[in-house]
């Protein structure tokens, strides 16, 4: 028999083959579709429970641009984001700064409660100020606001541009404006701001739109815009810098009826943290997160039902959860949201210590499936390394993906940058189950200045014991940059993980699954070994630029 060559074996089959009939064959001869769906993937029966790596979704028909994939999803039952990211409460992840900036990228950061009282609260009111079309709060000073104390203000706030009124209030006669550049050379600090405060003011009156205030202030070349009332009392204030940001970010997550940034932060289910929730409230909270690391318990269910009842307008997400019996409780309780895993997390020993938890794929499709039929959306909580992560969380059912480490090392995390034993910009990163968390006694989770308990400690339901046991460990997170950057990193790698998979939004990613049209594949080692670099005596693995 003769040996043909490539070429000999193509005109072969193009002889004695209508390529025309390819479709019709892979119908009628190959009824089962490539790959597994989403039920054999997860059926613990045949392989125990699975996380991220141990599986891939099966490619697709791309028939659209990466840019054109929404990924729009709701994060509790009333407020929906642009992308599905949300930053981890924790003290080495999310504080004021982290929230408003994933915020602006279309996430939402949740501030975390190893801190006071009154400083929790604080974090929350700059993430409501940051940015708003008209700042209906704006800081006031008063003529006696020595110089001195106006540049302290600029250095708390980080930014120096104030209204000056007669009482030093909101609704008192506008007098004028400090700026940074009236105090930045000024000698005397102890002058009153009005020997050098601008009084060639350019103000709008009461019930003017956003639109005609920004084209004012656009045409003033002002840094702000005063909207005073008849008798020129300062109502509120529209600011060039916030006008600038609804340019530059239109992701933004922001209420419909607000043009402020949705604000979240955590709490503990302990009888003070009614305390410190009124004050997050008073702050302007949107979205209160009950933390703790096994959610179904007394103390959670009660109270889920204190905050629904006496705090109507705020959104409950609670958690954490990985089976059924534990998301139903909850559910039931009245929750608007809830966080998946346990023991999952980058810095977590919780399934290593204490034998409690669930592989998170499986805890993540189990629960999902469960929570869909009551419109309750979930967070994916812990185990996020990469795109690949996200994307398969997303799939699984979450709505969106909660991160720690992988954002720990970014410019807005809480924290100094320093240089690791490898000679690698790094920055701390720890559990809150961690020692060094549990034994923090910077700041208490009790009343606003306690220092006897914290977080970590009420978290982990160990406020009382003798001797803490650790289910989480602390370590350092290699410097990511800023999360300007990252964060749209992330967003573009969702949106073409989604192009090759076939779908244009992760609402149809989710309906492609529950309806077997999204395919998936087991991996062995061997296969997560051969999808990841290998064969190179060396490599620089760069994910962006």
């Amino acid at each position: 028999m003769p040996i043909l060559n490539g070429d000999s074996m193509a005109s072969s089959a193009t002889n004695s083959v209508d390529f025309s009939k390819a479709l019709e064959v892979l119908k009628n001869e190959y009824p089962e579709r490539d790959g597994i769906d989403i039920k054999t993937l997860l059926d613990s029966k045949n392989h125990g429970g699975l996380t991220y790596n141990d599986f891939l979704m099966l490619p697709g028909y791309i028939g659209f641009p990466a840019v054109e994939v929404s990924l729009d999803t709701p994060v509790t039952k009333r407020i929906t984001l642009k992308t599905p990211f949300v930053s981890s409460p924790m003290d080495t992840v999310t504080e004021h700064n982290m929230a408003i900036f994933i915020a602006l990228l279309g996430g939402l950061g949740v501030i975390h409660h190893n801190c006071s009282q009154d400083e929790q609260a604080e974090m929350v009111r700059k993430v409501k100020r940051f940015e708003n079309g008209f700042i209906t709060d704006p800081i006031v000073i008063s003529p006696t606001t020595t110089v001195a104390e106006a540049k302290a203000l600029k250095e708390k706030w980080g930014f120096g541009g104030y209204p000056v009124t007669e009482n030093g209030t909101l609704r008192s006669k506008l007098i004028g404006i400090i700026t940074p550049r009236d105090v930045q050379f000024h000698d005397n600090l102890d002058d009153p701001v009005t020997a050098v405060m601008s009084t060639d003011l350019i103000t709008a009156r009461q019930g003017i739109d956003l639109k005609e205030a920004n084209q004012i202030l656009t045409k003033s070349k002002k840094g702000k815009l005063p909207i005073v009332d008849e008798n020129g009392n300062l109502i509120s204030l529209v600011s060039r810098s916030d006008l600038m940001k609804n340019l530059h970010y239109p992701l933004a997550s922001k209420l419909p009826h607000s043009k402020q940034l949705i604000a979240a932060a955590a709490i503990g289910t302990r009888p003070e943290d009614k305390n410190r929730l009124q004050k997050l409230v008073d702050a302007g909270l949107d979205i209160v997160v009950l933390d703790s690391s096994q959610g179904n318990s007394l103390y959670q269910i009660e109270m889920i039902k204190y905050v629904k009842e006496k705090y109507p307008g705020i959104d409950v997400i609670g958690g954490n959860v990985v089976t059924r019996d534990q998301a139903a409780a909850l559910i039931a309780a009245g929750v608007d949201g809830l966080r998946i895993g346990m023991g999952s997390g980058s810095a977590c020993i919780t399934q290593e210590v204490m034998a409690v938890g669930r592989p998170q794929a499986t805890s993540i499709f189990n629960v999902t499936s469960f929570a869909r039929r009551f419109g309750v959306p979930c967070i994916a909580d812990g185990g996020i390394q990469n795109v690949g992560h996200i994307v398969k969380g997303l799939a699984l059912g979450a709505s969106t993906v909660m991160m720690g480490g992988i954002l720990a090392g970014t410019t807005e995390s809480p924290g100094q940058y320093f240089i690791g034993q490898d000679g690698q910009l790094v920055k701390a990163y720890r559990g809150m189950g961690s020692i060094d968390a549990m034994e923090d006694k910077k700041a208490g989770a009790g009343s606003a200045n306690s220092k006897a308990s914290n977080a970590g400690t009420a978290r982990y339901f160990s406020e009382g014991d003798r001797i803490l046991v650790a289910q989480g460990v602390s370590g350092t997170v290699r410097d990511r940059g800023s999360i300007t950057k990252f964060v749209p990193y992330l967003m573009a790698g969702v949106q073409h993980s989604l192009q090759d998979i076939g779908v244009k939004s992760l609402t149809e990613l989710r309906q492609g699954v529950v309806d077997g049209s999204v395919r998936f594949e087991l991996r062995t080692a061997s296969a997560q070994a051969e999808g990841n670099v290998h064969g190179l005596h060396s490599f620089d693995k760069k994910l962006y630029s």
